[in-house]
């Protein structure tokens, strides 16, 4: 079948394509090309009585699917250029945000009204924080909740589904460039478009590196992110999440002088498991709803890696820790932050004697066995510096769930309109190595639908 835009993966970016396209030029024929499921077949067999640990599904239905990984993720969308990427170094500061607030009020729009709007301007933590050799980076956060975030997907899809071509359940094996448009390769048929929009995510990390090496298309090796996702009781963070709810605080240690940072806090959430291609890592989801919500907060402390001549792999680095977490715990290993301290794994025993109840059913081990001595040593120092803004930070009891990995795909070479260099072929969202968050791959999204939109106008 032909189609005037092709956009391959139904995450934020794919997403808000077309929506955007929709939006803009009706006329358009717009194909959305996804490996995972539609959102109502998207759902996790683990349910913690029957089935406790993950089975290794073909299409993990966490990570992929309408909504891409983010579906199920806390629903935090920031409004900042600070972190989530660098999508500002392409496009200018003032359009990025801009486009982050456009998104917002999109997600108002469609079932987001009444939730909050957090920000770190002003905050008496600020200060708090510069006082103990800490950094709290500066954003507005939506948080919508892994619950009113799903509502969200559900109304843009219905105002999506009669307008656009969604393909579920089939992944794009190739992409080739022809001489006006290109042709998507999929298992049972082909489909030509003469726009293609690439959206795959992080965990289409790999498949974006293989074409971008048959297209050849200038990446550049990027960073990969690896530590733990910590759980403690709720109201040792209260006064920072009942105030920001995301606090993004950043660490240098002494002993290296790396930076570990804070990253996807859940207030009264809960741990869960993830497949990226086969490796079971850890994340956390929270949510609006009072009923749902637990006693625990969780959040990820990670230490960014950037790697020089002549390795190149980083999400290979990356993937070789996960799988050694597998190996030894058969999935996620858990470990009291007193254990390790001091030298010992964690037993089921001593975290069923633990004042915190895990709200993730780990394996209990010792996670200095998994991760390097220096990315663990950046962990222990940054708990012991967060526990002078957060007491109890460092108790004896939080517990560390390990391993958790952000991948980065390798940073496409693309321009301005996030094209590459095949006319009409664009690279968009955190598969583009370009953005790391909801907010900036929805934003990306946007961006390139309006370029294209603005090259229909004159050519179809």
């Amino acid at each position: 079948m032909s189609f005037d835009v092709i956009i391959i993966g139904a995450g934020p970016g794919g997403i808000f394509s077309a929506y955007e396209l929709v939006q803009k030029n009706p006329k358009l024929k717009v194909a959305v090309f996804e490996a995972g499921h539609a959102l109502n077949r998207r759902k996790c067999p683990i349910d913690g009585k029957k089935i406790k640990s993950c089975i290794g599904c073909k299409s993990c239905s966490i990570m992929s699917g309408f909504g891409g990984a983010g579906a199920f993720s806390d629903g935090k969308y920031n409004i900042t250029n600070d972190f989530g990427g660098t999508l500002y170094e392409y496009i200018g500061k003032a359009q990025a945000l801009d486009l982050m607030h456009y998104i917002d009020e999109i997600n108002l729009c469609h079932g987001g009204q009444g939730t909050k709007l957090y920000s770190t301007a002003g905050t008496r933590f600020k200060t708090i924080c510069i006082q103990n050799d800490l950094h709290l980076l500066d954003a507005s956060v939506r948080h919508l909740g892994t619950d009113i975030n799903y509502i969200v997907l559900e109304n843009i899809y219905a105002y999506l589904k009669d307008k656009v071509t969604f393909f579920f359940d089939t992944p794009v094996l190739d992409v080739k460039a022809l001489e006006q448009g290109y042709e998507i390769v999929c298992e049972k048929e082909t489909h030509h478009g003469r726009y293609c929009i690439v959206s795959v995510g992080r965990s289409g990390s790999k498949w974006m590196e293989t074409i971008c090496k048959k297209l050849d298309i200038h990446t550049k090796s990027n960073r990969v992110d690896i530590g733990v996702r910590v759980e403690l009781p709720s109201n040792v963070f209260a006064h920072l999440t009942n105030e920001l709810y995301e606090s993004k605080i950043v660490y240098r240690t002494e002993k290296y002088g790396d930076k570990v940072r804070t990253f996807c806090m859940n207030p009264k959430g809960a741990v869960v498991n993830e497949n990226t291609n086969g490796i079971i890592t850890v994340n956390g989801h929270s949510y609006e709803d009072p009923a749902k919500q637990t006693e625990n907060t969780n959040f990820a402390l990670l230490v960014a890696q950037h790697f020089s001549e002549p390795f190149k792999d980083s999400n290979g680095y990356g993937e070789s820790i996960a799988k050694l977490s597998n190996m030894l715990g058969g999935g996620v290993i858990v470990q009291r932050f007193g254990d390790l301290i001091g030298g010992r794994r964690s037993t089921p025993e001593r975290i069923r004697d633990a004042f915190i109840t895990p709200t993730l059913n780990a394996t209990p081990g010792d996670l200095s066995l998994v991760l390097p001595k220096r990315i663990l040593d950046g962990i222990i120092e940054m708990i012991y510096a967060l526990d002078h803004v957060a007491p109890g930070t460092a108790n004896e009891d939080t517990l560390l769930y390990g391993v958790e990995v952000k991948f980065y795909n390798m940073e496409v070479e693309v321009d301005s309109n996030l094209e590459s260099r095949y006319p009409n072929l664009y690279i968009i969202g955190d598969g583009s190595g370009i953005t790391h968050s909801l907010s900036h791959a929805s934003a990306s999204g946007v961006h390139v639908a309006r370029s294209i939109v603005q090259k229909t106008q004159s050519v179809l």
